[in-house]
């Protein structure tokens, strides 16, 4: 585990781009995150192959924001349904 000051340097591979992605997470949390990009990044490319690379990043960023409010709607949801039965 690195405290908050050390970061750890993962290079990653996201449609064909190399990027060096700096943080405190672990190198295999960093790959496997450039992983799920570059797979929903090759899946939106496929259905929408004129896009260019802008259009498909931002496309992309969208899709994971829209997962991501979806996933967080549950979980507050569920929250709520746990605290009125420990109630």
């Amino acid at each position: 585990m690195l405290s908050e000051t050390e970061k750890n340097r993962t290079s990653v591979d996201i449609y064909g781009q190399q990027y060096i992605i700096m943080g405190t997470e672990s190198s295999s949390h960093v790959r496997h995150v450039a992983s799920i990009v570059d797979d929903k990044m090759r899946e939106i490319s496929s259905k929408n192959p004129s896009l260019d690379l802008n259009k498909l990043a931002v496309l992309t960023a969208v899709n994971a924001v829209n997962d991501y409010l979806k996933i967080k709607d549950r979980l507050e949801r569920l929250e709520l349904e746990l605290k009125r039965v420990k109630d």
